[in-house]
């Protein structure tokens, strides 16, 4: 049985939306990467490289994959450094769990793998109609070979064992998850005094000397980044569409094969008496159905005008037979087959003389009226069918245009235009930095793109990028007109900004000492104190405070209250917090008790997977060579 499988392999229809083939622009781009920065190592595990190339082919598939899931999303953000760290991150994970489960001589066995091939129920997707595996479907569905396919399963199984012991021991006792949760769901009743930052602002007026003395020490924050003035071209599917000549006897053929689905279908209004039939139901009750049916239908054919008052007495439809039995305009298709059989062969005014058998049990019909359906005229469906006819060809000309553009930017390296005449597009101009801006849309909101801009070859010699491929079936190339180096920015430039910085940090150190006076006074005499209304604190509900009054409140010694603290806020100035008393936890109810206790084994299980995961990176030598950005949160295990 498995051999079958094996031979044609399979592929898990949960897996396909995860496994997106990259643009196959993507080829037509390809032979001109540089070949130093193919060859750049990113990351390195257990003495194996992944190359900047890797890299950016994984990214490309995941930006891609999200895209197609979810079309409104947001370029930039799946395009951000944080992301395409967080792709590498992946990679690296991958790899060293690859690489401990190969040394740990970690597989998987056939009868394994025959089980998930065999209890997959996507693969009927993969199957022909006379149960045969599609091995050409599956290829171009997932990109990958039936053989490759098995190898990428047969590896996931294997790394999965590296984790799922250490997972799937850990545990948390009730006494260890309550001593955890009591410190989460501890509170404090508190009041507090805040001396904002921006009530001392007034009270500060710098002199221009002063200005320039703030502006020298902190120099270092008025650095204006590099930025270069471009101008890029985009070849997308619709610029490939408008390259597209339709023949006018395609045009002509399409519409003669196709104009009644063009068109308004023919509609039909009929009435029916229905005498249901139960499920289950024996052959006498079946017999009974269909004489009282026909006693029905003789009756309606003898009198016709009678249709509508005998279906209110007998029709078993509740949905229609208070309505005489009309059932209003429906297109083909609409009913159960032997209805629609039967009332789109009938004439207007004509009633069935024979009774039409469904699921629902006996119909009595009668046709009430017809609206013909309306073709378009040639004329009027050229525009479609020629729209249509672009479309279907877009697909594979685009992969063409590809080609052509990426050849023609890398040929023709000093200028646009002839790609731009080529392809009519819009040569367009921006001025960019290094990093997309955070309203930046389309090739602008491209990492991979701004880099290209920003190498040694467009900036130092005006070159055109290579084409970038940017997913989605998109392409751009772009050349620096002008570019400005990061420089500091004069005082006169940025002037009011710094007097206003001077001015807030002024007014933060003003905040903090009338605070602590404040603090210092109180804790004499209370009775002058201005402080808020009593607050119900806890590290789960704040209670609008900021972070740091919640953490002082909550760090005070619940032996020595009622207490003072002062919290220093930095920027935003200074607070004064009285701690009243502690509040005990409101007992949970044994559901929530229980619920807390399996997520905080769940906490305790990541905690060690990542420890476990952690050792693992040691042991294999795990570097991550680019600098992880300034955004990129760093991921558990």
């Amino acid at each position: 049985m498995f051999d079958f499988f094996r031979k044609y392999n399979k592929f898990m229809m949960a897996i396909l939306f995860l496994l997106i083939i990259p643009s196959f622009a993507l080829f037509g781009v390809e032979r001109f990467f540089d070949s130093s920065s193919r060859g750049e190592a990113v990351a390195k595990v257990d003495g194996q490289e992944i190359t900047r190339q890797e890299w950016d082919f994984r990214h490309r598939n995941e930006i891609d994959r999200i895209r197609q899931r979810m079309p409104s999303v947001d370029l930039a953000m799946l395009d951000s450094e944080a992301a395409r760290y967080a792709t590498l991150e992946r990679m690296v994970r991958e790899r060293v769990l690859g690489a401990a489960a190969a040394k740990s001589h970690l597989t998987t066995t056939e009868d394994r793998l025959a089980r998930i091939f065999t209890s997959d129920p996507g693969l009927a997707s993969f199957r022909t109609a006379d149960g045969k595996f599609d091995r050409e479907l599956f290829q171009r569905a997932t990109g990958q070979t039936p053989q490759q396919y098995e190898a990428s399963v047969r590896a996931s199984l294997a790394t999965q064992q590296v984790m799922d012991g250490l997972h799937n021991g850990a545990f948390a006792t009730p006494a260890q998850a309550e001593a955890t949760l009591g410190s989460i769901y501890a509170r404090r009743e508190v009041q507090v005094a805040r001396f904002k930052t921006e009530d001392f602002a007034a009270k500060v007026k710098p002199t221009d000397a002063e200005v320039e003395a703030y502006y020298k020490e902190h120099i270092a924050q008025y650095q204006a980044p590099e930025e270069a003035t471009v101008q890029y071209v985009v070849l997308d599917m619709d610029a490939v569409k408008k390259q597209i000549a339709v023949n006018d006897a395609d045009v002509r053929t399409y519409y003669d094969q196709n104009k009644d689905r063009m068109g308004k279908p023919e509609e039909r209004r009929a009435s029916h008496i229905l005498i249901t039939v139960p499920a289950g139901a024996s052959a006498e009750q079946k017999k009974q159905a269909k004489d009282k049916a026909e006693a029905l239908l003789k009756q309606v054919l003898a009198k016709p005008d009678s249709f509508a008052d005998v279906a209110r007495k007998n029709s078993q439809d509740p949905g229609s037979a208070e309505k005489g039995g009309d059932l209003d305009f429906v297109t083909r298709g609409s009913m159960v087959k032997p209805f629609d059989d039967a009332m789109f062969s009938l004439k207007k005014g004509e009633i069935d003389p024979k009774l039409v058998e469904s699921e629902f049990g006996f119909h009595i019909i009668r046709l009430d009226d017809i609206k013909p359906g309306a073709a378009p005229s040639f004329e009027e469906a050229r525009s479609r069918i020629e729209a249509d006819l672009r479309a279907q060809q877009a697909a594979t000309e685009f992969a063409k245009a590809a080609e052509s553009f990426s050849d023609m930017v890398y040929q023709q390296s000093d200028t646009l235009q002839p790609v731009a005449d080529k392809f009519k597009l819009k040569i367009q101009t921006a001025k960019v930095t290094r990093q997309p801006s955070k309203d930046a849309t389309g090739a602008l909101a491209s990492s991979n793109f701004l880099s290209a801009l920003f190498s040694p070859d467009s900036l130092e010699r005006k070159n055109n990028t290579e084409a970038i491929d940017l997913g989605s079936n998109q392409l751009a190339a772009g050349r620096v007109s002008s570019y400005t180096a990061a420089h500091t920015r004069t005082l006169d430039e940025v002037k009011a900004e710094v007097r206003k910085a001077l001015i807030d940090s002024r007014a933060a150190q003003l905040a903090k000492q009338d605070g602590e006076a404040k603090l210092a006074a109180w804790k004499s005499d209370a009775k002058g104190a201005s402080l808020s209304a009593p607050l119900l604190v806890s590290r789960a509900d704040a209670q609008n405070q900021p972070g740091a009054v919640v953490e002082a409140a909550l760090r005070t010694d619940d032996s020595k209250l009622p207490g003072w603290v002062g919290v220093d806020l930095g920027g935003q100035g200074y607070a004064v917090v009285k701690v009243n008393k502690a509040v005990p936890r409101d007992p949970p109810t044994p559901q929530v008790a229980e619920s807390e206790v399996a997520q905080y084994s769940q906490a305790i299980s990541q905690a060690e997977d990542q420890a476990y995961y952690n050792l693992l990176k040691a042991r294999y030598k795990t570097e991550i060579l680019v600098p992880r950005p300034a955004a990129a949160p760093v991921l558990g295990g």
